[in-house]
Parts: structure tokens; sequence; C-alpha cells
């Protein structure tokens, strides 16, 4: 029998619009200068009427206003949405709020209006204090500016901010990967997200890659890196967020501890858990701003329903990404599978030590941490064999 239980639910809110296309982002974002706020919040707030009854009864635990470039908007455009959603959906006391914002988009005035509407965490998208790996990065602001938003967010009373760094970078070498971190570190943020530069498909950096700097070296930069911060108490609690004490990032610990999470926005996505009907569904919303301001209905473009198997790997995908895992006793009420199951598709993992033989917590061990696709890879033979 299903022990499907109903988890916290969040909830994350697409700004698709950017100044510029970053040639490593494949995240669905567009340029464009004139901003349709006020059609696009109306599209926002009807999405999320239509969404309504996917929130049975829960309290918004966190808000997560993602892009593209959610900094573009104005004040204005955040207390309105904000008001109207309180209308819609109930909000948890300790409800945290966080809206990306890119240097060179804002400044101190908009950052105290971010405030005043009730957003309280903010995401700074620094990703480089060096000027030079800026402009190789794409990125629309200089290494001063970074600096000037991290204050501003201060001065505007943001005591919990996160910073954004990427290391690996196009000629970059340790010295200055290093720097970058020390330079953040210097600025106190609540919270450092710090991780290695990806080269996706559908990008341009797929299509002419950059030169990079080599596998030794990314790996000397990452072992430095994590001496650092944690000298100076940044905890790594997931596999490139590291935190001050009690400053975790609530919304990203949802995800991946499999909670629920509502998505409106374009191209925004979803998973929700229905426990009377023993199913979990996931959603995207229409991509297309152009297609998503000009329909009324049909914005889940795609829905689908999770199958054991995939129940069980994405639980896996988001949980293991954690440095301490997940209770033990959660598997069962998030995914609605059998502790059997569960003994079956670890056995693979535990015995190449790639997972901690533990009977409190589904872990990694350091080993498997560092080498999560493997680890993922031994739970996926283990789920073939017993399909």
């Amino acid at each position: 029998m299903s022990g499907l239980q109903l988890p916290p639910l969040s909830l994350y809110v697409h700004i698709p619009w950017c100044v510029r296309k970053c040639p490593y982002c494949d995240f669905n974002s567009h340029e464009r200068n004139d901003l349709p706020e006020h059609a696009y919040r109306n599209a926002l707030i009807e999405d999320l009427k239509q969404d309504l009854g996917d929130v049975q009864g829960r309290a918004v635990q966190s808000i997560f206003f993602g892009g593209g470039t959610p900094s573009l908007m104005s004040g204005d455009f955040y207390t309105t949405l904000i008001d109207q959603m309180k209308d819609l959906v109930a909000f948890a006391d300790d409800i945290e709020i966080t809206l990306e914002a890119n240097p060179g988009t804002v400044e101190q005035g908009r950052f105290d209006q971010y405030r005043r509407a009730g957003i309280n965490r903010l995401s700074i998208g620094v990703q480089s204090f060096n000027s030079t790996h800026l402009q190789a990065l794409g990125r629309i602001h200089d290494g001063n500016e970074a600096l000037r938003a991290a204050t501003a967010a201060r001065q505007a009373g943001f005591d919990n901010f996160n910073l954004d760094l990427m290391h690996g970078l196009p000629e970059q070498g340790r010295a200055d990967a290093l720097a970058d971190l020390e330079q953040a570190i210097a600025l106190q943020p609540a919270h450092i997200s710090w991780y290695e530069l990806t080269i996706e498909p559908n990008t341009a950096f797929y299509n002419n890659p950059p030169a990079r700097p080599d596998d030794d070296t990314l790996a000397d930069i990452e072992e430095a890196g994590f001496r650092l911060l944690a000298r100076h108490g940044y905890q790594r609690y997931e596999i490139s967020a590291f935190a001050q004490p009690e400053r975790r990032a609530h919304h990203n610990l949802n995800y991946w501890l499999f909670g629920d999470y509502l998505g409106i926005g374009a191209g925004a996505h979803a998973k929700i858990t229905h426990p009377g009907m023993d199913q979990i569904q996931r959603y995207q919303k229409t991509r297309q701003p152009e297609a998503y301001l000009a329909g009324q209905s049909g914005r889940r473009r795609h829905e689908r329903q999770l199958g054991n198997n995939d129940r069980a790997l994405e639980y896996f995908l988001n949980t293991l990404r954690l440095t301490e895992g997940a209770p033990r006793l959660a598997f069962n009420p998030r995914t609605g599978l059998g502790e059997n199951l569960l003994e079956q598709l670890l056995q693979n993992a535990i015995a190449r030590r790639l997972m901690s033989d533990d009977r409190q917590r589904i872990a990694c061990t350091p080993l498997g941490l560092r080498h999560l696709n493997a680890t993922l890879e031994a739970i996926e033979t283990e789920q073939a064999r017993f399909a």
C-alpha cells in the first residue's frame, strides 16, 4: 500500500527576459528591451488561478523569482504581484521570498523597492569579479558593478543574500578562481553558490567551445575552494551550495528533498503530489513568452505522471545532491515506494562504497558525492534488474 503523503509546497515564478543572452546559458531566456510588465503580471495571476487545485490546503513555504533576469522588472511589478498572490494562496509566517538579480540591472533604489514588496532574499548573479572573465562570459556587468550590487543589497536591508559564482572559466587559472572566491567571502553573504562552468547543448559555447582549465587544474581549484569556504564558516550542504549557519536556501532544499512546487510563467516547471490518487505529476508551461501571453488556457503544455521508476530515480537525483542526504524514513511518504525496493536499489552503490550503509539516512559517501553520476548509474543498474 502506498504511503504517499503531501510534502511542503513552494512556488517558482519565471521571468523570461534578459538584456543579452549569455553564451553559456541554456535557460528559457529571451532578449527584449520593452518589458510588458502589466500584461505579464496579469498572465501570471491567471496562471496561478488555474493551478489552485494543486495547492491542496497547503501554505506556500517559499517563492523563487528566477529567469532570465527578474531584476529587470520594477519594484511596483513585484509589489502588486505578491499582494495578488497573497489573495489566492496562504503564505507561511516565515516564508522565504528570493529574487535573482544581475549586477548591471539594479541599483540601490530598486533593491529598496524589492525589499518593501516583501522580497527577503536575493541571489546575485556575480559569476566572477574579474572583468576580463566576465567579458568572456558575455556578462553585461564588470567587476566593480558586481561589488556595488552586493554592497547595495546589504544597504537596502538584505542580510540574507546569495552570491552566485562560477569557476573553470575560459583562460581562468587557480589563482584567479580563488581570488573570486576570496572576494565573495569578504562581502560576507549568507550563502554562496560556487560551481564549475559546464558547456550545455543549444548554447553558443557548445557550438564554439572556449579554452578552459584542464581536469587536474579544475580538481585542484575545487579542493582548494572547499577548504577556503570551510575555513570561513561556509558549510557545504549541497554539491555547489555553501551557507553560514542557519542560512541554507529553504526553496532549494524543498527541491532537493523532493517537495512539491507550483510553477508559473513562461517555461516554468512544477511537481505536484496527489496522495488520494497515488500520483505524482510534473508539468511545464508554454515556453515562448509571446505564446504564453497570448493564451488564457492550456499553459500546461506538457503534463506527465511519474511512474515508480521515475519516482525513485528523480528522488535520488535530488536528495543525493545533499551532503547529508535525506532521512531514510522520508523515502516512502515522498515517493509512495516501499522499503524492500529501496534496499534493492541501493545495494550496488553501497557495495561500491558510493553510498553509506546507514539505517537512518540515504546519503552518498564522499567518494559517491565526488562521482555522483556513477552513483546514480549504479542505482539505475539495479533499477533495470528489478523492473
